[in-house]
């Protein structure tokens, strides 16, 4: 069994690939209104080629792939890509992050390829404010999709951020309705990318000390290194978890074991840092399988020890989130 470690000894596991800029909806901390200049189709990665990276990856120790986006379901062949993927021996398991508009109608063919699981993007419970926050989105096509997931055995988790003045007053409602649903649940902390620059969010900490006025917050035997980012706590009386992700104020660089490409094919080895590898330009040229080999296992070497998103320079990726991969 291939372990890929970075110089600092980092075991490297985890594949998030972005298909698509694209998004349906436009989330006040995500993307501008109106404005964003989206990659050109002939300038994004083909599935042929995202198929090249990851069979690479694979090669080299990666075991799970999470398809993103942008809005991965937006990308056409997106189906294809992931059932490809699930053919692959050495990867173990495809996840899917989704802002859940979609879902539902590609539900069917998502559980026929064998995808393992869905992260659902819902950051609130209320019809006006699930509106204001996406600009637009309609709460109960989400909603529909994560109960028709539910009833199809589909392992989901419900990312959620919280903002200040906007839908702080739902934490709690979060909490029960995870409770009720037994879905897991995650709180995000905001990072400072693109559009989210403007809005002030909740840390780890404010989150549970709020939650715990109301219950007790029981730490789960799970670490953070099994559970990726996420620190899990359950409540007396629940059969989910609600996780905590906290890049910010409780950074998680040394258990961090991913490396993303972006939908226009470049490997970044971290989220804040602007730098990385162009794989694109070197597959359309012609590179060999085991150059491309070559070049993404001294990218995962060269992983940077940790992002610096308290003071960020010149070399901080100032692009949207949905330009990097989400």
């Amino acid at each position: 069994m291939v372990n890929m470690l970075d110089k600092h000894s980092r075991k490297i596991n985890y594949l998030r690939l972005s298909v698509t800029d694209r998004c349906n909806l436009r989330c006040i901390y995500c993307m501008p209104k109106e404005g964003v200049d989206f990659t050109k189709n002939h300038e994004l990665l083909t599935i042929e080629e995202m198929l090249k990276i990851v069979k690479s990856a694979a090669e080299l120790g990666i075991k799970k792939v999470r398809i993103t986006g942008g809005e991965p379901l937006l990308r056409n062949g997106v189906i294809e890509l992931i059932s490809k993927i699930k053919s692959l021996s050495k990867i173990q398991h495809v996840y899917l992050t989704t802002n859940g508009i979609l879902l539902d109608h590609y539900m069917d063919q998502l559980i026929k390829v064998g995808l393992d699981g869905i992260n659902i993007s819902l950051d609130s419970l209320r019809e006006d404010i699930f509106e204001k926050i996406t600009r637009g989105g309609n709460l109960q096509t989400v909603l529909k999709s994560i109960e028709t997931c539910d009833k199809e055995g589909i392992k989901i988790k419900l990312n959620t951020v919280i903002l200040k003045g906007v839908n702080d007053k739902e934490i709690l409602d979060f909490v029960y309705f995870s409770k009720k649903s037994g879905l897991d649940i995650r709180f995000i902390e905001l990072m400072p990318i693109g559009e989210s620059k403007g809005f002030k969010a909740f840390t780890t900490n404010e989150l549970k000390n709020y939650i715990q006025k109301e219950m007790l917050l029981i730490p789960c035997e799970e670490s953070i290194g099994d559970n990726g980012p996420a620190a899990y706590y359950k409540t007396t009386d629940s059969r989910n978890r609600i996780g905590f992700i906290s890049p910010i104020s409780h950074s998680f660089c040394h258990n961090c074991n991913r490396i993303r490409v972006t939908s226009e094919g470049f490997l970044k080895q971290c989220l804040h840092w602007k730098y990385g590898i162009d794989l694109k330009t070197l597959i359309r040229r012609g590179i060999g399988e085991e150059e491309l080999k070559k070049v993404i296992s001294d990218g995962i070497f060269n992983k940077p020890k940790e992002h610096n998103f308290k003071s960020q320079n010149e070399q901080t990726d100032i692009r949207l989130m949905s330009q990097i991969g989400g």
